[in-house]
């Protein structure tokens, strides 16, 4: 766990911050994997801290969700334009 909080810290994807007035933290927990070789054998062991989404109440943590999706032959059409301008 603490290599992964450091690994966070030294990409600058995490930083520590006051809570604002009024609001309650959003709880947190560890989920751990184990990697594996192709051959079986153990390659490392990852450990993520991960946001219990399921607490969360729309309206009071967020207010909207937006995940954008490309449609793959898109993106394809895109690049074939793309490569063809130069």
């Amino acid at each position: 766990m603490e290599n992964e909080i450091n690994a966070l810290e030294e990409n600058n994807t995490w930083s520590v911050e006051s809570l604002p007035l009024g609001k309650k933290p959003i709880n947190s927990k560890w989920v751990f994997k184990v990697k594996y070789k192709s051959d079986g054998s153990i390659e490392r062991y990852k450990a993520r801290l991960v946001i219990r989404g399921d607490k969360q109440i729309e309206g009071f943590y967020y207010n909207e969700t937006f995940a954008p999706v490309a449609n793959m032959m898109s993106v394809r059409t895109f690049l074939a334009i793309a490569a063809g301008k130069g």
